[in-house]
């Protein structure tokens, strides 16, 4: 565990989201955070967070704009439809991605190769909507990624 405060990059994926759906990461109460990549197939976001002891506690603290939540289950918004600005459209929903899954083993090992740490949720809900609520994160939860990934 480390002393310091770390800087250190969330890449979240969003897999097959809905076509024709705007989606944004949530900073904070309003602001709003646009995808940096996006294809047919999904949609990639990128955002600095700091992570620091909790006091009295063993797991990370994580902090910054993205991260939402109390200290002990944080998580990022990724906002779908007019949440995420777009005015017209039929859908206003937020999926929560946890954090909880990222380890000091892991923030370690993403500080020491200079990489960020990324996950990957379904964009597309049971209903054929934007995923919202607690989303599960896709295959192994949180990974190290390379510098350069395509969505």
């Amino acid at each position: 565990m480390p002393t310091r405060e770390l800087l250190l990059t969330l890449r979240i994926t969003i897999a097959e989201p809905p076509a024709g759906v705007a989606w944004a990461m949530q900073l904070g109460r309003d602001q709003l955070l646009p995808p940096v990549a996006s294809s047919r197939t999904g949609l990639r976001f990128e955002a600095p967070i700091r992570i620091a002891p909790r006091q009295g506690a063993e797991g990370p603290r994580f902090l910054g704009a993205p991260v939402q939540g109390p200290p002990a289950a944080r998580f990022v918004y990724l906002n779908s439809g007019r949440r995420a600005g777009q005015v017209d459209s039929e859908w206003d929903r937020r999926a929560k991605v946890p954090l909880t899954g990222i380890t000091w083993t892991l923030i370690a090992e993403a500080e020491a190769r200079g990489c960020a740490l990324a996950t990957t949720i379904a964009g597309t809900s049971r209903d054929g909507g934007p995923a919202c609520a607690t989303v599960p994160l896709v295959g192994p939860g949180w990974q190290l990624a390379d510098a350069a990934v395509a969505p």
